[in-house]
C-alpha cells in the first residue's frame, strides 16, 4: 500500500487544480495575454507542484521509510537511500 493512500482524494483534487493551472497557461498562450502575466501564472503552477511534491515526500518520510526502517536490513537502507535520491532531484529541480 501506497503511504499517500490514506489521502488519495486530495491527492487528486490538488493535481486536478493545477491541471486547470497549466489548462489556463494553455488560454493564455492562445490569448496572447502579456508575458509577464504568464510568467506570474507559471510561477504560481511551479509552487503548486513544489507544495505536491513536498507533501508527498513528507507522506513517503513518515509512512514508507519509517516502516522500512523499523524491520531494518537491506530494504530499510533502500528506502533510505530511495529518499535521499528523491530530496536531491526536488532540490536541482
Amino acid at each position: 500500500m501506497a503511504g499517500y493512500t490514506h489521502a488519495k482524494d486530495e491527492h487528486l483534487k490538488r493535481l486536478r487544480r493545477i491541471e486547470g493551472q497549466i489548462r489556463g497557461l494553455q488560454r493564455m498562450v492562445e490569448d496572447d495575454q502579456y508575458c509577464i502575466d504568464i510568467l506570474t501564472q507559471v510561477s504560481a503552477a511551479t509552487r503548486a507542484l513544489q507544495s505536491f511534491s513536498l507533501g508527498l515526500l513528507d507522506e513517503h518520510l513518515a509512512g514508507c521509510v519509517v516502516d522500512a526502517a523499523q524491520q531494518g536490513g537491506p530494504e530499510a537502507d533502500a528506502k533510505v537511500r530511495e529518499a535521499s535520491e528523491a530530496i536531491a532531484r526536488l532540490v536541482r529541480s
